[in-house]
């Protein structure tokens, strides 16, 4: 994806929604690539006072996801992109969401997500960064 025009990379925030006592990661179906998975995320808006209320409104919109961010993982610049990565730890998915027409959700363990996001490399980047991650000896 381009800049788009822009002159500075866009800022986008991005929630990992855990359901920290299973182990579990919520992945969500992509509105231009169906049949490819993301985490939600999102452009930071004005109205949002820190990046971390981004990917929470973000995970909210997308997912249906209600949580804390309890967590911030790591940045990660590209050319086009600046992403900022959050953890979640999921309180309540809602039944009916603004995108629940458009994506599909689904909990699955730590190497299945990753599987999933491999295709993205900054979304599984940023996974394989959290605490979700093995411990590495």
């Amino acid at each position: 994806m381009g800049s788009k025009g822009r002159t500075t990379p866009r800022v986008v925030c991005c929630a990992i929604p855990i359901a920290r006592a299973a182990g579990k990661v919520l992945v969500i179906t992509s509105r231009k690539r169906p049949h490819h998975w993301v985490l939600p995320k999102g452009g930071w808006e004005q109205s949002d006072l820190k990046l971390e209320d981004a990917a929470s409104r973000e995970a909210l919109e997308e997912a249906g996801v209600r949580g804390t961010i309890t967590r911030f993982v790591i940045t990660i610049p590209t050319e086009s992109t600046t992403y900022h990565f959050y953890e979640l730890d999921v309180s309540a998915l809602d039944s009916d969401w603004l995108e629940c027409k458009e994506r599909k959700r689904e909990w699955v363990d730590y190497a299945e997500a990753v599987r999933r996001l491999e295709w993205k490399k900054e979304l599984s980047q940023g996974l394989q960064l959290s605490s979700l991650a093995p411990t590495r000896r």
